[in-house]
């Protein structure tokens, strides 16, 4: 499935909803969602993006989710027998994080404050440290365990999988997700 630049464009400051079943263990955060993600409805869906490969090489997920188009009950079924969900910090899409603003993380931390105390996960893991910092007010945070919890829940900061983070390969956001995902429960 492709998309032309137009076709994206449509889709800026669309929603989609979280990826979250009662129980969740693991929950991804991550910025907003991206233009492909809005058209597919599917989280990290950009095709490049290493989020989904990361947690399959973690040891999170048995299998690769058809993640760049819509996905299907099977890989839903999958991703929440595993124990994970996924939210975003910002709710509306963009082709670019960086056209997010302050104002807007900030809302957006308050408003995943609220959703990870009503579905009480185990663990949150953010994906991408500047948008953690600025939504949060926490200016010196630093990538890992959090000493501050996000609603109670241990909290980690985690890169962000995008393929705009060049320095990080899918082995090294492998090995950065395996330990909150350890601390859930979700691997051994």
């Amino acid at each position: 499935m492709g998309f032309t630049r137009a076709e994206l464009e449509s889709f800026r400051d669309a929603t989609i909803p979280d990826l979250v079943e009662p129980g969740v263990r693991l929950l991804f955060v991550g910025i907003n969602p991206g233009l492909w993600t809005a058209a597919t409805g599917t989280p990290f869906a950009r095709p490049g993006n290493r989020f989904w490969p990361a947690l399959v090489a973690a040891g999170v997920l048995p299998r690769l989710p058809r993640h760049a188009e819509e996905l299907g009950d099977d890989d839903r079924r999958m991703i929440f027998d595993s124990g994970v969900g996924v939210s975003n910090l910002v709710a509306r899409a963009t082709a670019r994080a960086e056209e997010l603003s302050r104002d807007e993380l900030r809302a957006g931390a308050d408003a995943l404050t609220n959703r990870v105390a009503t579905w009480r996960p185990r663990v949150v893991a953010v994906v991408g440290l500047t948008a953690y910092r600025q939504g949060f007010q926490r200016p010196r945070a630093v990538a890992g365990r959090q000493d501050e919890s996000i609603a109670g829940v241990p909290t980690w900061v985690l890169p962000n999988p995008s393929g705009l983070n060049a320095h990080d390969t899918v082995a090294t956001l492998a090995r950065a997700y395996a330990e909150p995902a350890r601390a859930a429960g979700v691997t051994a």
